[in-house]
């Protein structure tokens, strides 16, 4: 079983509090791997409570990163965001834990918990919303995808082989975070699990589709990065104009479509 790092919700507190060092530093080393299991569990089964800070709670639902976890996260993120705790300032959700934030002059930690306990008890409640799918248009390979070949010989396929099997798979949104945009999303085909680059490239394009471990992604900025690049989108994923600043969410599905250079071409003109 894969023991979910602490890394996977510090990515979130670190883009709000500038710590994009120790981000980039996690963000090169961990590999990811998924489990799934049953969604019969009661809810406050595996629930744990750490204090992140002394304005800071995390709750943890196991330590592994499963489905089923982060449902469960989705969940209570949705009845925060819909029955607000007064004193809650930020709500960062992560694989398989939200870092719930709050103003210690005004809630005590104890306080907290126990009111976190009670919304627990009714995450059976929850009705999450469909979720949202979406297509992105990637163009494979060439310029585009710099780490496709070798991706390709790693695991014994041809490109089109490795194209197919990245763009034949519904991908889950676990969470959002290392920059604003970017989503972890989950999982790959076994046949592409991968590990990160053994040196990070000092720049990523924006747009560039990547993989990492059970992991792919789109960068929606230049940036530093260690994930091996298959492609790139045209399509923009950070978004000035959506209130999470990204054109993915939390819960979202997501299918990448093979494009041409020239449908690149004339996609990204528009």
């Amino acid at each position: 079983m894969i023991r979910a790092p602490e890394w996977a919700t510090f990515v979130r507190r670190s883009q709000s509090e500038g710590d994009r060092q120790d981000c980039l530093a996690d963000e090169r080393h961990w590999s990811v791997g998924y489990t799934f299991a049953s969604m019969d569990v009661s809810a406050t089964d595996s629930v744990e409570f750490k204090l992140s800070s002394d304005q800071s709670l995390l709750v943890y639902f196991g330590r592994e990163i499963t489905l089923q976890a982060n449902e469960r996260v989705r969940r209570l993120l949705r009845l925060l965001e819909t029955e607000p705790i007064a004193g809650v300032r930020n709500l960062h959700p992560a694989y398989c834990s939200l870092l719930v934030k709050f103003d210690a002059l005004k809630l005590q930690r104890d306080e907290l918990q126990t009111t976190l306990m009670g919304y627990l008890d009714r995450l059976g409640e929850v009705r999450l919303p469909e979720p949202r799918q979406v297509e992105i248009p990637v163009c494979y390979g060439g310029g585009f995808g710099p780490d496709l070949a070798e991706v390709s010989a790693m695991h014994g396929l041809t490109p089109a082989q490795a194209i197919e099997l990245h763009s034949s798979t519904s991908y889950l949104v676990y969470f959002l975070g290392f920059v604003p945009g970017f989503a972890y999303l989950g999982e790959l085909p076994e046949a592409l699990v991968t590990p990160r680059l053994a040196t990070p490239r000092r720049i990523v394009p924006e747009g560039s589709v990547g993989i990492a471990g059970s992991q792919t992604g789109v960068y929606p900025v230049a940036t530093p990065g260690g994930w091996r690049i298959l492609g790139r989108t045209p399509t923009s994923m950070f978004r000035t104009d959506e209130s999470g600043l990204s054109l993915l969410a939390i819960g979202d599905r997501v299918r990448f479509v093979p494009i041409s250079p020239e449908r690149f071409a004339a996609l990204e003109t528009q």
